[in-house]
């Protein structure tokens, strides 16, 4: 079975580059989200940045008994998409797709999502600093960049994950 997790700043596209992928080559996907409500995985609420507390060790722990419930389907490419998923340890991840997107693009959708002023200058932040990116180079990821700015074109990235 062939894992590839997707990360990103919020609001890059993972989500909606996974969802395509799956529509588009039958590929099975992880919602990340409803695993997080489902494990009881959020320990509390940081009000200062809006976000809930995700202890990633246990939510690796959770991934990793996923992934291997999906192995045992025989399930032949499976998609991890969350802005925490280039977090998991090399090992399980054949690839680490990393999407980017256009600042002021991303400004757009940040805003459109609700963010006040401070999390959209954090979130815009770490995609100038390539926070996700660098973390999942720290973790020693086979690492794919797709910008999301544009239409992706969905056969050129088919032929990039095989």
């Amino acid at each position: 079975m062939r894992v590839i997790c997707i990360s990103g700043t919020p609001c890059t596209g993972k989500t909606r580059l996974a969802k395509k992928l799956c529509k588009e080559f039958s590929y099975k996907h992880i919602d990340v989200k409803k695993l997080i409500k489902q494990h009881k995985l959020e320990e509390g609420y940081d009000k200062e940045k809006q976000c809930g507390i995700i202890d990633v060790k246990k939510l690796n722990r959770v991934l990793v008994d996923e992934i291997e419930r999906f192995k045992k389907e025989n399930v032949k490419v499976l998609l991890i998409d969350s802005h925490l998923s280039h977090y998991l340890p090399k090992n399980y991840v054949d690839l680490c797709i990393i999407t980017k997107c256009d600042l002021k693009i991303l400004k757009k959708r940040l805003e459109k999502r609700g963010y006040n002023k401070a999390k959209v200058r954090e979130n815009l932040d770490c995609e100038i600093f390539d926070v996700c990116l660098n973390e999942a180079k720290e973790q020693g990821h086979n690492i794919l960049i797709v910008d999301t700015s544009k239409k992706v074109d969905m056969n050129s990235l088919k032929n990039m994950l095989i």
